[in-house]
């Protein structure tokens, strides 16, 4: 069950099958493992939500390779696991197929210690059926009739399958008016935040930015820490973008301290004018310790030298460049339904997932966004460093 409902983001990540293929085998696997899902007993459910947080999200803890604590990561990767298997587990005390599907409709707003990339209807993206929550509802509620009705009255459920197929061709969302740049960079998180790297990286940026003046683009989107350092402290550097921000729009992810507390933000450079958009939701276990504040602290002298959690804005920034609403998101928090608030035309995300590669990662996470495109109609602008730099819509 766990692997039939994991395999669509692993032929995804490899790109071994045709678009068409690709279809038709998350489609069969997707019918089995919820089939199973909605089917078997609770014990079957533990392993089978255990080996699904295994399978989706290994990864979580590969950030601890920088901070030398490698014995973390597979500490980690139980903790994943063990908690979605007690979440399964719990679906399973209702033995009543319609029940579990009900409760995983409600996944997407389930969110374990504020994670919330268990999406069960992404592993409907790239099949025939339809990916909104009332397609969703109907493809469980198929698999759930089939299986407590009589033979004679499935013909039911599979009346109630068709319905779920998702009968829209893919639409294309009209893009900005302006010429984006969308940088795509490969930099390792082990000279990331090396200050021996420091100049090395601000040319890289400056070269990239260059580049896209170049070839006459109107906005450039550096990725996430692109300047991997707080540049409101860094005066001829802030002159320089400044400056260029004359010939083209600049779009940069750096870090900000306000002399007290430091923010994960995004520098809009527009016309010599600075703007600052700092995160709404952090990264669980990376940016913050979603724990009580005595557990927090020292989780945080255990695996982070006593650095402290990163500080918030308290709404999303919508950013306007040339008459055009952008709204800015960081990394994780593009995979936030809080984020897509009001439906934005237009998001500008920025990523480094080189804490996490390589892995499936980068995958998923462009999969997420590919659903939250597809649910609110919003064009994504995705610069990503390490694998995941996309146009999405």
């Amino acid at each position: 069950m766990a692997a039939l409902l994991s395999l669509f983001i692993y032929l995804s990540h490899y790109q071994i099958v045709s678009e068409t293929t690709l279809k038709m085998i998350n489609s069969f696997s997707a019918l089995i493992g919820f089939y199973l899902l909605l089917s078997s007993d609770k014990k079957v459910l533990f392993w089978s939500g255990f080996f699904i947080g295994t399978f989706w999200f290994y990864w979580i803890g590969f950030s601890f390779r920088f901070y030398d604590a490698i014995y973390a990561i597979p500490l980690m990767m139980f903790f994943v696991s063990l908690s979605y298997g007690l979440l399964f587990w719990i679906i399973g005390i209702f033995q009543h197929p319609i029940m579990r599907a009900f409760l995983l409709l409600s996944f997407s707003f389930i969110h374990p210690l504020k994670f919330n990339w268990l999406i069960p209807e992404l592993t409907l993206l790239d099949t025939f059926f339809g990916i909104t929550k009332w397609q969703f509802g109907l493809f469980l509620l198929a698999i759930s009739l089939f299986i407590i009705l009589r033979s004679k009255f499935k013909l039911i459920s599979l009346i109630i399958l068709i319905l779920s197929l998702n009968f829209t061709p893919d639409k294309k969302l009209p893009l900005s008016k302006q010429k984006i740049y969308i940088s795509d960079t490969t930099v390792s998180q082990t000279i990331k935040w090396d200050p021996k790297y420091k100049e090395e990286s601000i040319q890289n940026n400056l070269n990239i930015i260059y580049q896209a003046i170049d070839q006459e683009y109107d906005i450039v989107i550096l990725t996430e820490s692109a300047f991997a350092l707080f540049l409101n402290m860094e005066p001829f550097l802030i002159e320089k973008l400044k400056s260029l921000s004359k010939e083209i729009t600049i779009v940069a992810g750096a870090l900000y301290s306000d002399g007290t507390d430091s923010y994960n933000s995004t520098y809009y450079f527009i016309d010599t004018k600075i703007q600052i958009a700092h995160k709404v939701m952090l990264v669980p276990f990376g940016e913050e310790i979603p724990l009580p504040k005595f557990l927090n602290q020292w989780i945080n002298d255990l695996f982070y030298n006593g650095a402290k959690d990163y500080k918030t804005a308290k709404l999303p920034s919508d950013i306007e460049i040339k008459g055009e609403l952008f709204r800015n998101a960081i990394c994780y928090e593009a995979t936030r339904e809080e984020l897509y608030a009001k439906n934005p035309k237009f998001m500008i995300a920025m990523s480094n997932n080189a804490w996490f590669t390589p892995s499936i990662e980068p995958t998923l996470q462009k999969m997420l966004l590919r659903y939250f495109s597809y649910k609110h109609n919003t064009v994504i602008y995705h610069a990503a460093n390490r694998g995941g730099s996309a146009l999405i819509y």
